[in-house]
């Protein structure tokens, strides 16, 4: 008797405020046997922690990921390779997996490194969407990040050129900008940007910080800090 394939499953639990989990997310955490979850070197696992206050996680086998985040992308490749091993090893014992990711499965997502191998693997994959870091942060500042006219751009601080990124119209959010949120400041600082930038860091977690314009405020250099830059004339 052929044994039923396990479905993979990435499920976005919002940026740390376990209410923001969707209902979708909810019913899938719920209805499938393990639930995977990424684990720092230092051993948090903080997507699962916000999914364990959604839904009653006390009976599922909990998968913990390890990924690499060194630059050399070798490294970071067989990292990616091992964790879908895990998960496909799960699958082809028909059990379903479904891997709780911070914020939405595709922003800046570990779970995007492991569709492709599993679905090669012969797996059928599904992402849920989540709440996004920036939309969060966005409802706590009570601003819309759009105009109908005006784009939004969503810039990895740490990793581009921001000057360039900076002259692009609408807003902008800067992400991953741990270790260089002081250099990211002084550059908005020095084009003079600071009086029409927001910074909300830990959004929804304990030690959550709300600055609604940066020059009131000190360097937040956290990897959930999310900085929102607006243009000049959305002042009020």
């Amino acid at each position: 008797m052929e044994v039923k394939k396990g479905v993979f499953y990435g499920v976005g639990v919002g940026p740390g405020d376990p209410e923001l989990v969707t209902r979708q997310g909810c019913r899938l955490l719920e209805q499938c046997p393990v639930v995977a979850a990424a684990q720092t070197a230092s051993g948090q696992t903080l997507a699962l922690d916000i999914a364990a206050q959604a839904v009653d996680l006390s009976r599922k086998e909990l998968l913990l990921l390890s990924f690499s985040m060194v630059r050399d992308p070798a490294v970071r490749e067989r990292s990616y390779q091992t964790a879908a091993a895990q998960v496909i090893q799960r699958l082809e014992r028909g059990q379903d997996v479904a891997m709780a990711v911070l914020g939405d499965v595709s922003i800046y997502a570990t779970v995007s490194y492991l569709m492709e191998p599993i679905r090669r693997a012969g797996f059928e994959t599904v992402l849920s969407p989540g709440v996004t870091s920036f939309s969060a942060a966005a409802a706590k500042l009570r601003r819309s990040l759009t105009a109908m006219d005006k784009p939004l751009t969503i810039i990895p601080a740490g990793g581009m050129e921001l000057e360039q990124a900076l002259e692009l119209p609408g807003t902008k959010v800067l992400m991953k900008s741990i270790g260089k949120t002081g250099q990211v400041r002084r550059v908005l600082e020095e084009r003079g940007l600071l009086e029409q930038t927001a910074v909300v860091a830990n959004c929804g977690l304990p030690g959550e910080r709300v600055l609604e314009r940066w020059d009131e405020g000190e360097v937040l250099d956290s990897y959930f800090t999310t900085i929102i830059v607006g243009e000049k004339e959305e002042l009020t």
